[in-house]
């Protein structure tokens, strides 16, 4: 398996691969590292696409996203997947997930202690941190960052692109727009238009954002 990056949120998803004994062959990628050849003493860092092109050949075509940024991981899927990467969901075994009527996007990276209720839905590349909640009938767009220890309440729906900061709680049956900020510890009890920044208990929009 190839993980893209090799920086803070790749760190947190290679404890994923250890905990499920998966870290034979597994690689990380980054350019902009030129010091080391390798990460933690171990693992084997790829800088080129000449280098990722030939990883696949020999160990198969799988890749996740190690890196954060809603947008940049929208480029990084595009970027590797036009090198021949398959990109694959990753899921704690640490995780708790619902038994029923779970949909969960290829490419989501789900992290220990994370819990997913019966009918939650999440589009393609999520990331849903440590502690998180995701309560029942809620639905997550694509490429949404939840934050440790985020309370997503029932029948939620959360817009692509957007960012729940820690601790910050979601009330039952709000709607948050695309490309929205929630900052840390926020409680969102109102709808929340797109390409803004809410903060605060009760949330209020503190800043419009660039589309």
């Amino acid at each position: 398996m190839l993980i893209i990056g090799a920086g803070g949120f790749a760190k947190e998803l290679l404890e994923t691969f250890h905990a499920k004994n998966e870290t034979d062959n597994l690689v990380f990628f980054d350019e902009t590292i030129t010091s080391n050849d390798k990460l933690f003493t171990q693992f084997n860092l790829l800088k080129t696409e000449d280098e990722v092109r030939q990883y696949f050949k020999v160990h198969g075509n799988q890749f996740t996203i190690g890196i954060g940024n809603p947008i940049l991981r929208n480029k990084m899927l595009n970027r590797f997947e036009k090198l021949g990467g398959k990109i694959e969901t990753t899921i704690s075994p640490l995780a708790e997930i619902g038994s029923y009527d779970v949909k969960i996007g290829i490419g989501c990276n789900i992290l220990q202690k994370a819990i997913l209720s019966n009918s939650c839905h999440l589009g393609v590349g999520c990331i849903v941190y440590y502690n998180a909640i995701i309560t029942h009938d809620c639905l997550i767009g694509n490429f949404v960052e939840i934050s440790p220890a985020a309370n997503i309440l029932g029948k939620v729906t959360i817009g692509d692109y957007t960012r729940i900061g820690a601790n910050a709680t979601i009330l039952p049956k709000v709607t948050i727009g695309k490309n929205v900020i929630v900052a840390a510890g926020a409680v969102v009890t109102e709808d929340v238009p797109d390409f803004t920044m809410v903060a605060g208990v009760p949330a209020v929009v503190k800043k419009q954002l660039s589309q």
